[in-house]
């Protein structure tokens, strides 16, 4: 199996864009994808090619083991010190991003526990590299994972952490992290069968909303809150 030289100047976000695209290509049927994936991937399932499989494929095509070597490899190459901090902050957040809707609590456990440790491993570089908004932010996604992968009583421990954060350190953060810390909250409480106190939390995130000086940053907050799951309670 021959594989590619990493290019000089890699980035994970390109890398990780290559594998969005190689992703979108084999669900196509496209057929170099598909080869691609077939030569590179040690268990090619064309049914059930996810991201994580995209990303495992082009870390082989350029002779290395897995996504998380290639993302050292790459970092380690750029960055040193402080920065490798933030520079994996970075790259954890939105590696774990892109995987919370794929991966829930019927997905396998392996799964599971690769995404809730990407999401505490994102918030322990910001704890080194970053600010308390960058932490609050980190225990955001600490609670979406948990709650999504069904850790409920864990996601209501980083939600209130998160808006701990939030309103201690209110002159560290944007206008947009209180609605958010408080859309996690909502969850937590409802998924822990506390609806009351959800339908609160969740009718004073739609208030903060409206102050959000960003019309970008408002349309994220409104697709976040159109996302599942919201444990029966209507959003």
């Amino acid at each position: 199996m021959s594989t590619t030289p990493l290019p000089a100047k890699a980035s994970l976000s390109q890398l990780r864009a290559r594998a969005k695209d190689l992703r979108k290509a084999v669900a196509k049927g496209r057929p170099d994808a598909i080869e691609r994936a077939r030569t590179h991937h040690p268990a090619y399932d064309e049914e059930g090619f996810t991201l994580r499989d995209a990303q495992l494929t082009i870390a082989r095509e350029y002779g290395l083991a897995s996504w998380p070597e290639l993302m050292e490899k790459v970092a380690t190459e750029l960055v040193e010190g402080r920065e490798l901090h933030r520079y994996f902050g970075v790259e954890l957040n939105n590696e774990t991003w892109d995987l919370l809707e794929q991966i829930d609590e019927t997905s396998p456990r392996l799964d599971q526990e690769r995404i809730l440790y990407g999401a505490y491993a994102a918030c322990l570089h910001w704890l080194e590299a970053g600010n308390e908004a960058n932490h609050a932010r980190g225990e955001h996604l600490i609670a979406r994972v948990a709650l999504r992968i069904g850790r409920v009583e864990i996601g209501l421990q980083h939600a209130r952490r998160c808006l701990e954060l939030v309103e201690t350190h209110r002159e560290q953060m944007g206008d947009w992290d209180e609605p958010f810390a408080r859309e996690a909250l909502a969850r937590a409480l409802a998924a822990t069968g506390q609806t009351a106190a959800a339908r609160v939390e969740l009718e004073r995130v739609r208030e903060l909303a409206k102050l959000i000086s960003s019309d970008g940053d408002r349309q994220v907050l409104e697709e976040e809150l159109a996302k599942e799951p919201w444990f029966g309670l209507p959003s």
